[in-house]
């Protein structure tokens, strides 16, 4: 019975440290997972998850949407931002407070106390969905660091170095974890292996993360 209690409990946050300027916030937002996801839902019932198209023609495994000023998009003209979503022809939804609050604060932890994003990119990861390893490159202000909250079932999370051939660290992320990299490790190259199957009680058969930036790319239209 009291371990049964005791099992229930909250994790207790710490920190881990995977290079300069960047580091795992571990359960930092645990008590907020359900706030978080219903947001979530209120922005994709706007602005739908969809399944990106990169250059080269290929559709991405996750699926993907967007809140703020501007959202990310993808297809066969290139990557880039814009302050309207492709798929509804309207601007994307408004940054919640709790969004915006859970990163300036998490930025904050982590050392970088004027981060002020203008858009939160929303990731659904499926079972056997993945990120290749990739830099976040497409921001004008490079000074800003990035902060991704993860959701739902876990996902093993690829920190490389300022080279794709650099070998990568692999951290297992669980719900509630945010990661923030920035300075000297703001363009290391970072993914997702593939999403194992498992069950979520907050997201069921999904993991969702949801990706912090300052893009610089706000005024533009």
């Amino acid at each position: 019975m009291t371990m049964d209690l005791f099992s229930q409990l909250p994790a207790e946050p710490w920190t881990e440290e995977l290079s300069p300027g960047a580091m795992v916030l571990h359960h930092y937002v645990q008590d907020q997972v359900l706030s978080l996801l219903s947001d979530v839902a209120e922005i994709t019932h706007v602005a739908p998850f969809r399944h990106l198209v990169t250059p080269g023609g290929y559709r991405m495994s996750v699926a993907m949407s967007n809140c703020g000023s501007v959202g990310w998009v993808s297809d066969k003209q290139g990557y880039r931002y814009s302050s309207i979503d492709p798929l509804t022809q309207k601007r994307w939804p408004a940054m919640p407070d709790r969004f915006l609050t859970l990163a300036i604060l998490a930025a904050r932890e982590a050392g970088f106390t004027d981060f002020q994003p203008d858009a939160c990119l929303i990731n659904r990861y499926d079972v056997g969905a993945k990120l290749s390893l990739h830099q976040d490159k497409d921001e004008l202000d490079l000074r800003q660091p990035i902060v991704s909250v993860s959701l739902g079932l876990p996902a093993i999370f690829q920190f490389g170095g300022l080279s794709r051939e650099a070998k990568c660290q692999r951290v297992l992320l669980s719900e509630g974890d945010v990661v923030v990299w920035g300075g000297p490790s703001r363009l290391n190259y970072h993914g997702v292996l593939p999403i194992k199957a498992g069950f979520s009680p907050s997201t069921g058969a999904y993991r969702v993360n949801l990706t912090f930036r300052h893009t610089g790319h706000t005024e533009k239209r």
